[in-house]
Parts: C-alpha cells; structure tokens; sequence
C-alpha cells in the first residue's frame, strides 16, 4: 500500500496535527494485509516538522517495524525530519533508495 502523505497537507506541522492525522489513518491501516508493507510517499509535502512526524511516523514505525518503507525524497525538510527521529528514537526507518 502506498500513503500520499500529501492529502494531510502541504505543510506537516505540529504534534497535534500529526497525532490527528496518524488516528484519521487508523481504519486504512486496518485495511494492510498481513505482511503487506505501507509506503510512505513525499511528493507534493513542501514542510515536513519532526513534531508531526514523531506523531505519525514513530507510531507507525512502532507498528509496523520493516514493513514500513519511506520513498526516496529531494525535499531538505524531510531529509532532516527522518535523520532527527531516527536519532532521537534510537530506531532506523527503511528508506527505499
């Protein structure tokens, strides 16, 4: 399955923002197939804050562990986003290159 992280906006930002978004996804989630991995794709997201992300990615991380792959993306914001959480979290994403 792959998630456009687009139709939550352009603009990622804030902890309340990513938390409403991550329970919004909940009954698409339920819909993965066991063993089916989730995408997460950039495109179109122009801000992407790590206090958004840690409500939407760590939990799915969390979840999901290596079933969850990020695409590959040109935007700094992401980039910095990813390398903050995995950092702080102590956890590695999978990051398709």
């Amino acid at each position: 399955m792959k998630l456009q992280l687009e139709k939550f906006g352009k603009t990622l930002i804030s902890r309340e923002l990513g938390s409403e978004a991550f329970k919004a996804f909940q009954p698409t989630l339920r819909e993965l197939n066991p063993g089916e991995e989730l995408e997460i794709d950039f495109s179109g997201v122009l801000t992407f804050s790590p206090s958004w992300a840690d409500e939407f990615l760590t939990p799915l991380l969390n979840q999901l562990g290596d079933k969850l792959i990020l695409l590959p993306s040109d935007n700094l914001s992401v980039g910095a986003t990813v390398k903050i959480l995995q950092e702080a979290n102590k956890q590695q994403f999978r990051i398709n290159k």
